[in-house]
């Protein structure tokens, strides 16, 4: 997902990237810089505009909510909300305008399958 950001020059004034605790202390070279893992938890994602999970369903089932109410968009590319009902199931060239961002304390979007999103 680093590397997509940054080919496509996704305006990003701060990233930060977050792991288990075990992996929290970790480096991550990304568009020529070294970034420091930290921590996710709940306070972690204060001041987040846009949070890309990508870590498991029981994790995103646990952050992603946390996250969403904090105000962070979120976007969860587990499988952890893919068959809730309150949660839009989103292809951006197909039904963008079910993500209109008002889930309160949900995950935003959720990601298909990655089988389900090729053509």
């Amino acid at each position: 997902m680093i590397q997509v950001l940054a080919e496509r020059r996704f305006p990003v004034g701060e990233l930060r990237l977050l792991a288990s605790g075990r992996s929290a202390g970790s480096t991550v070279s990304a568009d020529g810089r070294t970034l420091t893992v930290g921590e996710a938890t709940p306070e972690s994602f204060e001041g987040v505009d846009i949070a890309l999970f990508s870590a498991g369903g029981d994790v995103s089932r646990q952050l992603a909510p946390e996250a969403a109410a904090r105000g962070a968009t979120v976007i969860d590319n587990s499988n952890g909300w893919r068959m809730d009902p309150a949660v839009p199931l989103i292809v951006s060239q197909v039904n963008p305008e079910d993500g209109d961002g008002t889930r309160g304390s949900l995950p935003t979007r959720t990601a298909p399958r990655c089988s389900s999103s090729r053509c």
